[in-house]
């Protein structure tokens, strides 16, 4: 193997900044300006000392398809498309008519949105859920669901699996320590987690010890399969946790932002072959537009609203209720958008998923035939139309800091040239991208790959 010394990688670093800071420059001037007024998470998010000066986001200017454009005019094949809410590209022209058609007509909140029963009967149908409320976010939507357990339960403590994401509810924003819960980050209170357990996901001991506490236990939030483990995919783990909770009266919860309406037409539920009791979406059913979406059961649904009554006889809410609000749930713009969505997505039936699902696994495929040939320690799992990378078991035990810094600097590569994609390397791929778009994904992944090898970034065995 050719040895590539420090100097070697130092030049390909300097000449890879000055090129991407240069054609990005007004990315770059924005972050800047705007830093002391605009407190954002995502740029610091992957900040390292050696690639500083390019640590800042695209700003967009333009989006249509499976394309976006910068504010400096360069053009982008986007897979990060809106973090998964863009199933259908960017601005796919039934959204557009629906939100240009509600714009004609306001935006009036505080009346009952025209179609958010529609909307409501529409995911009832699609997911065998019951009952359906709107929030704005998934966080919103999550935090909802776990007050309805424990205000069906009677219960307090909740499950939830290490790995996972569920948003920023304080309530959820615990990682396991020896025997309790902690917080992850300052600013979150241990007694807002302190009937939190935290478990490994698909190990069979933690059913064993949900068995032991299901007396406590309110519900068991599961990401069916985590979006940071997308090689995880637990069928037999997820329907034993579905027969020890209907057992137990623990209420199970899905949390379906990413997988509802994507890995199938009926999400991760229809997928494996488990009905929870609650499940939350978002993302793909907004068509782009922010939603939160809480569907389940009447008996837990009911807490909402106090359940079914009728006019003209002497019925009256009879279910005591939990307290649930927001000024902008069902917004109009957002019922049209996720009214139009879930018009077209019935319409077309689960072959949508089914061929997009498959698209995204050839992809996947290929570039793990490339990851091979070019022996590099990681590969890429998907579920559905996400993909994301794993960590071969021999990227540890080799040197770990080098290759990272290959990896980050793959990120800026990509970038480089043309490919707009998540911070850790994944993506989605929607029904808008071509086969060219995938080509074209492809050679930019061959390419850099190559010159990162070729300054020392990575190994080069062929060399």
């Amino acid at each position: 193997m050719q040895v590539k010394t420090a100097n070697t990688q130092q030049q390909h670093l300097t000449a890879l900044i000055e090129r991407y800071t240069k054609k990005t420059k007004t990315s770059k001037q924005m972050t800047q300006a705007y830093r002391p007024v605009l407190a954002d998470p995502r740029v610091p998010d992957w900040f390292n000392i050696s690639t500083k000066e390019m640590c800042y986001l695209i700003v967009g200017k333009q989006a249509k398809g499976s394309r976006i454009w910068d504010v400096d005019h360069n053009e982008y094949v986007d897979i990060i498309m809106g973090f998964g809410a863009n199933l259908l590209g960017h601005n796919p022209l039934l959204i557009q008519a629906a939100i240009t058609e509600q714009l004609e007509k306001g935006i009036p909140l505080g009346p009952q949105s025209e179609i958010a029963g529609e909307v409501a009967q529409l995911i009832s149908e699609i997911t065998g859920m019951e009952r359906v409320a709107f929030s704005n976010t998934g966080t919103e939507a999550v935090m909802t669901a776990i007050r309805l357990a424990r205000a069906a339960t009677k219960r307090n403590k909740i499950v939830i699996f290490s790995g996972a994401y569920h948003g920023h509810f304080d309530g959820t924003l615990a990682k396991a320590e020896t025997s309790h819960a902690v917080p992850i980050a300052p600013g979150i209170l241990p007694n807002m987690i302190e009937d939190v357990l935290v478990l490994d996901y698909g190990n069979p001991q933690s059913l064993e010890i949900i068995k032991v506490n299901q007396n406590e236990l309110a519900a068991v939030l599961v990401e069916p399969i985590q979006t940071r483990r997308p090689d995880l995919q637990p069928q037999e783990f997820l329907q034993q946790l579905r027969q020890l909770t209907q057992q137990s009266g623990i209420t199970l919860i899905f949390d379906e932002m990413v997988t509802g309406f994507r890995l199938h037409l009926g999400g991760a539920q229809a997928w494996f072959g488990v009905q929870a009791d609650i499940a939350t979406y978002g993302k793909v059913v907004g068509g782009g537009m922010p939603i939160g979406v809480i569907a389940g059961k009447a008996i837990y649904m009911d807490k909402i609203d106090g359940g079914m009554w009728h006019y003209g006889d002497a019925s009256s809410p009879e279910v005591e209720r939990t307290f649930f609000a927001g000024t902008h749930c069902k917004h109009p713009l957002s019922m049209a958008a996720a009214g139009a969505m879930l018009k077209y997505l019935k319409l077309q039936g689960n072959a949508l998923q089914a061929e997009l699902n498959q698209r995204t696994a050839q992809y996947v495929e290929r570039i793990n035939i490339l990851f091979t040939a070019k022996h590099l320690p990681i590969r890429m799992a998907n579920f559905g139309s996400f993909f994301g990378p794993v960590f071969r078991e021999e990227f540890l035990s080799g040197d770990v800091a080098s290759l990272m810094m290959g990896l980050d600097l793959l990120r800026y590569h990509l970038f480089d040239k043309g490919v707009l994609l998540r911070g850790e390397g994944g993506g989605f791929i929607s029904t808008s991208h071509t086969d060219g778009d995938i080509n074209y994904m492809v050679q930019a992944m061959t390419d850099s790959i190559n010159e990162l090898q070729e300054a020392g970034f990575f190994p080069n065995c062929s060399a």
